[in-house]
C-alpha cells in the first residue's frame, strides 16, 4: 500500500507548475496552475486561477475533502527519462535534481524541460541534440 501511495503523490507531484482543472464535490470547475498541496488533506493550491465565471484569481486554496476530481491535459515532461537517456552518452556525470526540476551534466551543464539553459561547448552541443532528438521521439 505505500508503494501505491508514494507513487500517486509522484505522480501529484510531477503536475506542479502545470495547468489543471478541479472539480469539487458540487460539480464546480476551476482552472489553475497547481503550487503545491499538501499530502495529509490533499488540500491544492493554485495560481492564476480562471474561475467558473470567467473571473481572474491570483491564489485559490482548496480544501482536500471538497475535491472530487483532479484533472489534467498536459502530459508532464518525464525528466528522469532524459537523465537515464543522458546517462547512456555520459555515463555516471548525470545527476538529476527532481525537486528542482534539473539535470546537471558534468557538473557544469543544466537541462531542464526547455533544453539546455546553462553550459557551453562541445559536450553541451551533444546534450542539446540528446534533449531535442528525445523531444522528437516523445511527440
Amino acid at each position: 500500500m505505500a508503494v501505491a501511495s508514494r507513487r500517486f503523490f509522484e505522480e501529484l507531484g510531477h503536475l506542479i507548475n502545470r495547468v489543471i482543472q478541479v472539480e469539487d464535490v458540487r460539480g464546480r470547475v476551476i482552472e489553475g496552475k497547481l503550487l503545491g498541496f499538501d499530502t495529509n488533506t490533499l488540500s491544492l493550491c493554485l495560481g492564476d486561477v480562471k474561475g467558473e465565471k470567467g473571473e481572474s484569481l491570483h491564489r485559490v486554496f482548496i480544501y482536500g475533502p471538497t475535491i472530487s476530481r483532479i484533472l489534467a491535459s498536459e502530459r508532464p515532461f518525464n525528466l528522469e527519462a532524459l537523465a537515464e537517456r543522458l546517462e547512456r552518452v555520459f555515463p555516471n556525470m548525470v545527476r538529476l535534481f527532481p525537486e528542482a526540476g534539473v539535470i546537471v551534466v558534468m557538473d557544469k551543464i543544466r537541462v531542464d524541460e526547455t533544453g539546455v539553459v546553462e553550459g557551453t561547448g562541445p559536450a553541451a552541443e551533444r546534450v542539446r541534440r540528446v534533449y531535442e532528438e528525445f523531444i522528437r521521439e516523445m511527440k
